[in-house]
């Protein structure tokens, strides 16, 4: 793919994804209104997942508005709403609004929204706003494949303190042994924690079965980082190779990113 249009990529979802941030801020403190994906309606208590604000269909109109303006030949598949088919360039914005919705309804401050591009199934661009970072404020997380870790527009290298000798492990779950080199924290956001390891304060993390627009943009981070990317497919872990040549919301395989070691460590023991 030429650089010139992957910069293009990389720019137009750092602009999504700064939308969607905008947002997601304006929205902090109102009364919003909320629906769940699933309601188990049992009789001792009624169990309520998956809430979808009216912040994450608002900021995912918005970004879709903005595509068909300038990428109207590209595929996209979002979270809320009906997917676009992937063109003859094999193009496709994966896109979630906001990554970490019950967090956000409850107040919660992780979260994120995760723009991201995939050429031909393979992540080559992408853009994640978290609602805080390494710079303890809101802000993008972005690059493209070939290129460097971005964030606001600069140049980010990842430096953890070497003094540091035990770090910080994203977890789907309960935590694991303490016989592992890290200590365990659960955010809530597979796209935070992709931008995390990507800037250096994960050391590495796991996600069981995670949709793309959950991890789409923030592979594109780890990449760009010098992080490993593994997959698992049926029992075996292998490289992650991209979401196949026709992604679609039926991918949903279990993912660990980090550094090489760090990431063959954890999934032995995922």
């Amino acid at each position: 793919m030429p650089p010139a249009l992957l910069l293009e990529l990389e720019e137009t979802a750092l602009e999504l994804a700064r939308l969607a941030g905008t947002e997601i801020v304006n929205a902090l403190g109102r009364s919003l209104t909320i629906r769940y994906k699933t309601f188990d309606d049992a009789e001792d208590s009624p169990l309520y997942r998956d809430p979808v604000s009216e912040v994450d269909q608002k900021a995912e109109h918005l970004i879709r508005e903005r595509l068909a303006e300038r990428f109207g030949h590209h595929g996209i598949l979002g979270e809320e709403l009906e997917d676009s088919p992937v063109g003859r360039d094999g193009l496709l914005w994966a896109i979630d609004p906001i990554d970490g919705t019950t967090n956000f309804v409850n107040g919660f401050p992780l979260f994120a929204s995760s723009i991201g591009v995939l050429s031909h199934g393979r992540p080559v661009a992408g853009a994640v706003w978290c609602s805080t970072s390494h710079a303890l404020r809101p802000g993008v997380y972005h690059a493209h494949a070939g290129g460097p870790l971005n964030f606001d527009g600069e140049k980010l290298l990842a430096r953890p303190n070497p003094a540091v000798r035990r770090r910080l492990a994203g977890m789907p779950h309960a935590p694991m042994s303490r016989s592992q080199s890290w200590d365990s924290r659960k955010t809530g956001s597979a796209a935070i924690e992709c931008a995390f390891v990507a800037a250096g304060l994960l050391q590495v993390a796991g996600f069981v079965r995670p949709n793309i627009w959950d991890v789409a943009a923030g592979l594109v981070l780890v990449s760009a980082s010098g992080g490993s990317i593994y997959a698992k497919t049926q029992e075996e872990w292998a490289r992650f190779d991209g979401f196949g040549t026709t992604p679609a919301r039926s991918w949903r395989e279990s993912l660990v990113i980090g550094d090489d070691e760090s990431a063959g460590a954890y999934y032995r023991a995922f």
